[in-house]
C-alpha cells in the first residue's frame, strides 16, 4: 500500500484507513449504527459501480441531497461517486427545493442521489470491486458558498485539495487525544466537509448530531473528547443552562469554525470547559484547506490565528502586499487552490477572503468584512469591534451590528440584539461608553428573539435592516 502522500485522492485514503482499521468505527449518526471503514469502502465501491451501469463517467456531476440522519449514507454516496471519477456536490435536504434545484442546476448535475433509501437501491444488487477511477488533479467535490453576501457560488475542489495534508502512518493523526469527536454540521457547508474528512485523517470517529439543539450536545458532550461548533452554536450552548451539572472534564479540545468567535464568549468557553483548548479555525469554503488556526490566547483575546509561512498575506486595494501592523485586505493560499465554477483558479493560489485585516507578529487580527465596515463621518466603523463589546453585557446573548443610511454621516450604527433581560438604547450606550469611542457607540437598536442566520452560522445582515423599518426600535 502506497503513501497517502503519493496517492492524494479520497477513495484511496479511505482504502488506506481500512487496511489498518478496518471494523473501527468511522462515521456515527447519534442513536444509529455505527458505519465501519470496511462497510464505508464496499459499499461506495458497490455504489460507484451502480452509477456506472448508469452511464455516469468520469468527470460526470453528481448532486447528493441528504439529511443530517443520514450522514453515513451520504458518506457512503460521497466516496462512491468519487470512486466512479465523478464529482460529488453535497447539498442539504433541508434548503428550500426550490435553491436546492437551483444550486443543482448551477452545478449542471446529470443526477441526483437523495437520502438512503436512493443509496440502499444503488449498492443493493451490486458487489464490490477494486477499481478506482479517481485522479489527484481530477474534481472531486463542488461546494456553496454561504451566500451572505449575495447569490451562492459553486466553488471546485480537486482529489489533490481535499487530501492535503492528509497522514502518511497511522499512529500519526490528528486529536490522538479523543476516541469520538462530535459536530453538529449541516451536509453541503464547508464545516461539514472538513468533519467527513477528519473521519478519514483524525484518529477518532465522528459523532454526529443530526440536528444541533443546546440540550441534544450538552447530553453528548461527556462522551467526546473533541467537540466541533459554529460561534452561534457555542452562544446558544452557554447560555442555555444545558450544561449544568454535565460532566465537561473529559473533554480536551472545543473547535470553532465559519466565523470569527468573539472574545468574550471564547473566554467563557475557557471557563466552562476547564480541561479543553479552545481552538478558534479561519478559513473559508474557496480557500480551504488553508486556514489560521490558534488556541485562544487571553493575552491577545483579539488575534484568530497564525497560519503556515507563504499561505497568508495582507495587501492593499491593488493586492500589493503591506508591511506587518498595517490593515488590509486578507488572503489565503493552498498548495492545491480550488477555483469558481467556470472561472480559473483564484490569482496564482491566492484567495481574497472578504476580510479585511493585519498582521502582527505572525498573528492575524480581523477588522471586519469587507462590505460590513461601515464608513460614518470621517471614521470607518468595524462592527466586529462593537460586537464583541456587547457580547460583554451581562444581557447580550447574541448581537450584530450593520450601518444605516443617514443623510449627513453616510451611514449610522444600529445594533440588533437578542438579550436575556430587557435593555435600552440609553442604557446599552452607557454600558458601551468606557469600551469603545464616541463614533462606535449604537445610535439605534432593536430587540429580536433570533438573529437569522444561514446553514454554516454566520449572520444574514441583509436581513437585519427589516427591523428598522417598522419604527418599534429604540431611538
Amino acid at each position: 500500500m502506497r503513501g497517502i502522500g503519493e496517492t492524494r485522492t479520497v477513495p484511496s485514503l479511505l482504502s488506506w484507513r481500512r487496511s489498518h482499521h478496518p471494523d473501527r468505527a468511522a462515521i456515527e449518526v447519534h442513536g444509529a449504527e455505527p458505519l465501519t471503514f470496511a462497510r464505508w469502502e464496499d459499499d461506495s465501491a458497490r455504489l460507484a459501480n451502480a452509477l456506472r451501469r448508469k452511464g455516469i463517467a468520469p468527470g460526470a456531476i453528481v448532486g447528493l441531497v441528504f439529511s443530517g440522519r443520514d450522514w453515513a449514507s451520504f458518506a457512503i454516496a460521497y466516496v462512491g461517486v468519487q470512486k466512479a471519477g465523478a464529482v460529488a456536490v453535497p447539498v442539504h435536504d433541508e434548503l428550500p427545493p426550490a435553491r436546492v434545484e437551483r444550486l443543482l442546476s448551477s452545478a449542471r448535475a446529470q443526477l441526483t442521489i437523495t437520502g438512503r433509501d436512493d443509496v440502499d437501491k444503488l449498492v443493493a444488487s451490486e458487489e464490490p470491486t477494486d477499481r478506482d477511477d479517481s485522479r489527484p488533479d481530477c474534481l472531486a467535490q463542488i461546494l456553496f458558498t454561504s451566500g451572505t453576501s449575495g447569490e451562492p457560488k459553486g466553488v471546485a475542489a480537486t482529489h489533490a485539495n481535499l487530501t492535503t495534508n492528509a497522514p502518511s502512518h497511522p499512529r500519526r493523526m490528528a486529536l490522538a487525544h479523543s476516541e469520538r469527536f462530535l459536530h453538529a454540521f449541516p451536509i453541503g457547508t464547508n464545516a461539514g466537509q472538513t468533519m467527513l474528512l477528519n473521519s478519514l485523517t483524525a484518529k477518532p470517529w465522528a459523532l454526529v448530531l443530526p440536528q444541533f439543539t443546546p440540550r441534544r450536545m450538552a447530553k453528548l458532550l461527556p462522551h467526546v473528547g473533541t467537540a466541533f461548533m459554529v460561534p452561534s452554536m457555542a452562544i446558544e450552548l452557554l447560555d442555555s443552562g444545558a450544561l449544568q451539572g454535565v460532566d465537561l472534564t473529559g473533554l480536551h479540545l472545543v473547535g470553532c469554525t465559519a466565523a470569527a468567535l468573539p472574545p468574550p464568549i471564547a473566554l467563557r468557553l475557557a471557563e466552562t470547559f476547564p480541561n479543553a483548548a479552545i481552538v478558534n479555525y479561519y478559513t473559508s469554503t474557496e480557500a480551504a484547506p488553508a486556514q489560521a488556526s490558534m488556541v485562544f490566547d487571553p493575552h491577545r483575546p483579539d488575534a484568530v490565528g497564525k497560519a503556515p509561512s507563504g499561505t497568508i498575506r495582507i495587501t492593499d486595494e491593488t493586492g500589493t502586499p503591506v508591511p506587518d501592523g498595517v490593515t488590509g485586505h486578507v488572503w489565503l493560499r493552498s498548495p492545491h487552490p480550488r477555483r469558481y465554477l467556470g472561472e480559473e483558479a483564484f490569482r496564482d493560489g491566492w484567495v481574497r477572503m472578504g476580510d479585511i485585516g493585519r498582521l502582527q507578529d505572525g498573528f492575524l487580527y480581523l477588522s471586519d468584512r469587507d462590505g460590513d465596515i461601515v464608513k460614518s463621518g470621517a471614521h470607518k466603523v468595524s462592527t466586529l469591534e462593537i460586537e464583541a463589546a456587547l457580547y460583554e453585557h451581562p444581557a447580550v446573548i447574541d448581537a450584530a451590528v450593520i450601518g444605516l443610511p443617514h443623510p449627513v454621516l453616510g451611514a449610522q450604527l444600529a445594533a440588533v440584539v437578542v438579550a436575556r433581560d430587557p435593555i435600552g438604547l440609553p442604557d446599552l450606550r452607557a454600558f458601551l461608553a468606557p469600551r469603545l469611542a464616541d463614533y462606535q457607540l449604537p445610535s439605534r437598536l432593536a430587540l429580536a428573539d433570533r438573529l437569522p442566520r444561514n446553514d454554516a452560522g454566520k449572520v444574514l445582515k441583509r436581513q437585519l435592516f427589516q427591523y428598522f423599518l417598522t419604527g418599534g426600535d429604540d431611538t
